[in-house]
């Protein structure tokens, strides 16, 4: 009876919201790896990145889909010169001006790397699986410098798990405990982004009570979370 009854008491006393962006964000440093989720203007934690920016950090790597757009968000933390290298499926689009001018200069690294595969090189990383071998990128620029090998007639790259120090993370809704919903394609990398990084940090544009999300439409249980901040995305970012 004690140790049922010290674990309820547990469960009761978690809470991983925070009051601001600022505590949100602490902690994150020079030099770190930063999983960014999005695809397109969905799902992007355009508050949390700008907290980053707000550290005044430096010498990161980020993950990302895509390179930024505009002058908010990724793009504004590309244009400060924060960002030494970044790891994503396109990095042009349009208004991808400051990715295009940083690389231009050769102020900024780029790994390109297949859509399915960043994906799935995220998931191994979360699964703790050593990598795994894919057909996309055989014969080309992509596969330079990695194994291949010959699977039942077919070709297939080498490619490792990707894994990160920290993930920022826009959801719909969240409870207290961290469990997470997402919105349609808001959804995107969220998920396998938050089980592939060391800490996961979280803006929610709603806050639910304990019991108001559906157990069976959650996607991220709350043990993939860390932080959860509360932004009800009212501010129309420039983008």
């Amino acid at each position: 009876m004690v140790s049922l009854r010290f674990g309820a008491e547990l469960r009761m006393a978690i809470d991983k919201i925070v009051p601001g962006v600022a505590e949100a964000v602490a902690g994150i440093e020079s030099g770190m790896t930063i999983m960014i989720s999005g695809f397109g203007f969905a799902g992007v934690p355009n508050d949390l990145i700008h907290g980053v920016l707000d550290l005044g950090v430096t010498d990161l790597t980020v993950i990302s889909n895509n390179a930024g757009t505009g002058t908010e968000g990724l793009a504004a933390l590309m244009g400060s010169g924060r960002v030494r290298r970044i790891i994503c499926s396109y990095p042009r689009s349009k208004g991808s001006d400051n990715f295009d001018a940083r690389y231009a200069a050769g102020e900024i690294e780029l790994e390109l790397v297949p859509q399915g595969t960043l994906s799935e090189r995220m998931r191994a990383a979360a699964a703790g699986v050593g990598g795994f071998y894919s057909p996309t990128s055989v014969g080309t620029d992509l596969a330079a410098g990695k194994e291949v090998r010959t699977i039942d007639g077919r070709d297939y790259v080498l490619e490792l798990p990707l894994r990160a120090d920290v993930a920022l993370v826009q959801a719909q809704k969240a409870d207290r405990w961290g469990n997470l919903v997402y919105s349609k394609a808001a959804r995107n990398f969220g998920p396998v982004m938050a089980m592939a990084a060391d800490l996961t940090i979280v803006q929610a544009k709603e806050i639910v009570p304990l019991g108001g999300l559906d157990p069976e439409a959650i996607v991220t249980p709350s043990v993939f979370v860390d932080r959860v901040v509360h932004i009800d995305n009212d501010r129309e970012w420039d983008i």
